[in-house]
């Protein structure tokens, strides 16, 4: 069996299993076609996270808990605690980056959802 299988949309458990034209799962006993688990796949937008678990969206406040040194058009570093308003998250960005925003005394920038904490 080389192909993976999805895990169960009901309980997120990977126990999955093929039985005829289904797809059940041995944990909460749900079962589904597997049509419909490719199609929720391709619509499906995947929650992004900062470094403590809180759940982001477009328009949050956030600030660095790590400094991040600064590659390219003149370097530097982001200081920990530096507080970036009105982030953008993004699906398209360079290798993991998933905010885009602007970062003071530094400008437009991406950054990682690893490196920051949600102002609540």
């Amino acid at each position: 069996m080389s192909e993976q299988l999805p895990p169960c949309p009901e309980c997120a458990q990977e126990f999955t299993y093929p039985q005829g034209a289904l797809l059940v799962c041995p944990m909460c006993g749900h079962e589904w076609s597997a049509d419909e688990s490719s199609e929720a796949d391709a619509g499906a937008v995947t929650e992004i996270k900062d470094s403590v678990g809180n759940a982001l969206a477009d328009g949050d406040t956030v600030t660095i808990v790590k400094t991040v040194k600064v590659k390219g058009g003149g370097g530097g570093v982001i200081k920990i605690g530096t507080k970036v308003r009105n982030i953008r998250l993004i699906s398209d960005g360079v290798g993991d980056h998933d905010i885009d925003a602007k970062v003071p005394d530094f400008g437009q920038m991406q950054l990682k959802s690893s490196v920051v904490k949600k102002v609540l």
